[in-house]
């Protein structure tokens, strides 16, 4: 594991996809075995309950007791659970469950009931850092109408409330920005299509999406990376770059979950209502995993 001690978000952090069973409650057993694979291929570690891991339809219960299966798979420190909720009460009830699960650091959106003004997302952050674990700030301006600028950024760290941020705006230009206002504050790449670019800006991590489904070759991309290995990683990062990038949420979600059922690794139904990959789009991600595979890039499951 590459990551520090003190600093389990540095490396590569898998924004997990959750396998459910027909009747769409939780497969755990599926899920600790993902876990687990995912570690057994590399990376350093899970982000469970993000918007990939739909925790927005979880019940409570399903939410807990997926920060515990994956706890139980792959160690506390290995976990750095979404704690995100509407407003900053129910988000600190998710940061101290993540803290009594073992769990050593969590992830945050900003409150996203209303679009908060810079007072209420201090006040936020405060309050679920309160808790005592490290928080790691997500910046997603797309979805949650809230854009953590870099000076926003820069208060929250200075104040102690985050110790890094999720970059999720695309504007790779902000990592320059945010290493000269809060040069200690992580960065970590949010976006899987701008992994190369943040690297070679100092990204100290990346919480990923793609390594769901391919989680050698993403980690072998962002290690070239961050190392300075720029012919393998263009190499890479042209290979995969068809698969990282997409228009839509929506198209991501289910081309990361087609991509898992091409190299074995099926991540089970999607939550209703199911927004289906175009047809040219399902045989484009077909295609692209298929040379990832065929390229010794992943290990097929089973």
């Amino acid at each position: 594991m590459t990551s520090t001690e003190n600093r389990p978000w540095r490396g590569v952090l898998v924004a997990t996809a959750l396998p459910l069973n027909d009747d769409l409650s939780v497969n755990h057993a599926k899920f600790a075995d993902h876990c687990a694979w995912l570690v057994e291929n590399g990376c350093d570690g899970v982000v469970p309950n993000g918007s990939l891991g739909e925790y927005q339809v979880l019940t409570p219960e399903e939410r807990a007791k997926v920060v515990e299966t994956a706890v139980a798979a792959i160690g506390g420190e290995r976990v750095m659970p979404g704690v995100a909720a509407y407003g900053s009460a129910e988000a600190r009830r998710w940061a101290e469950q993540a803290k009594d699960a073992g769990c050593r650091a969590v992830m945050l959106l900003p409150p996203n009931a209303y679009r908060a003004d810079e007072r209420s997302v201090l006040a936020h952050y405060e309050a679920v850092a309160g808790v005592g674990l490290p928080v790691v700030a997500y910046n997603n301006p797309i979805d949650t109408k809230v854009d953590l600028v870099p000076e926003l950024l820069a208060k929250l760290y200075a104040a102690g409330f985050v110790q890094g941020v999720k970059e999720f705006s695309g504007d790779v230009r902000r990592a320059y920005r945010i290493a000269e206002l809060a040069p200690e504050l992580d960065l970590l790449v949010g976006a899987d299509d701008v992994l190369l670019e943040l690297a070679v800006a100092g990204a100290k991590g990346w919480v990923a999406g793609y390594p769901n489904a391919l989680p050698a070759a993403s980690v072998e991309l962002y290690r070239a990376a961050v190392g300075g290995d720029l012919d393998t990683a263009g190499r890479l990062y042209r290979l995969l770059h068809p698969l990282l990038r997409w228009d839509s949420r929506v198209e991501f979600v289910q081309a990361i979950k087609l991509s898992m059922d091409v190299v074995g690794r099926h991540g089970g139904p999607v939550r209703p209502p199911r927004v289906p990959l175009l047809p040219e789009q399902e045989a484009a991600v077909r295609s692209a995993t298929e040379q990832a595979v065929a390229a010794g890039l992943v290990r097929a499951h089973g």
